[in-house]
């Protein structure tokens, strides 16, 4: 049995903690974004209009071969840091709407995602972490990628705002939001076990035959 969950959120929200903390808790396997094996992402902070289709072609070709990975593993708990949906409907469609990704290259990004959606079989769960800019903003400081440091807050604002119109629409798989400005889950168990609980509500029950050996 396969359960496959998938950690969705903007830059500094606390998926790929949250991502390494319920493998931990759940004895499951961790996939983690390819964030340094973009070989485009640097240049891409330094001048978004040039470089902006090519990340994003990067980021859905990466999405599509782990989600491809995830689905041909039959047993145990599978989390994924970040989705192939939110690389599409909020990172690259926020791209088009700034004007960095030409009306042109839009449509053919958005051809090959919609063809792939409809070919991989969706998450059992997405779980959102909410989070305000100015929350997001400190993490990212704090986590020191030195091309992130110059976000524009707007930047950061437009891509909360596609996620909330994402996570609220979303029909493919259920969506768990979990609001986390006021959350520290890196410190604290019981928050951990708040998190976990959530899931299991939101699952109907955790599949205990899967993480309690």
């Amino acid at each position: 049995m396969r359960l496959f969950l998938a950690v969705a959120g903007n830059m500094g929200a606390g998926k790929s903690t949250l991502t390494r903390i319920l493998a931990e808790r759940l004895g499951g396997k961790a996939f983690f974004e390819p964030v340094a094996e973009n070989p485009y992402l640097a240049d891409f902070y330094k001048d978004m209009n040039r470089w902006a289709f090519h990340s994003q072609l990067f980021f859905l070709s990466k999405r599509l071969q782990d989600h491809s990975k995830l689905l041909e593993q039959k047993d145990g708990i599978l989390i994924q840091d970040r989705s192939l949906y939110e690389n599409a409907e909020v990172f690259a469609k926020n791209l088009y709407e700034r004007g960095a990704i030409t009306e042109r290259d839009w449509k053919i990004y958005w051809e090959i995602y919609e063809t792939a959606v409809k070919l991989l079989a969706p998450p059992d769960l997405i779980i959102y972490l909410e989070a305000s800019v100015p929350a997001l903003i400190n993490r990212i400081a704090s986590r020191g990628r030195d091309f992130e440091q110059k976000i524009d807050p707007n930047y950061l604002a437009d891509l909360n705002r596609l996620y909330n119109e994402w996570a609220k629409n979303f029909s493919l798989a259920p969506v768990l939001t979990i609001p986390t400005d006021d959350l520290n889950y890196i410190d604290h168990e019981d928050k951990r076990e708040y998190i976990v609980k959530l899931i299991s509500e939101k699952l109907g029950g955790l599949p205990t035959s899967l993480w309690q050996k």
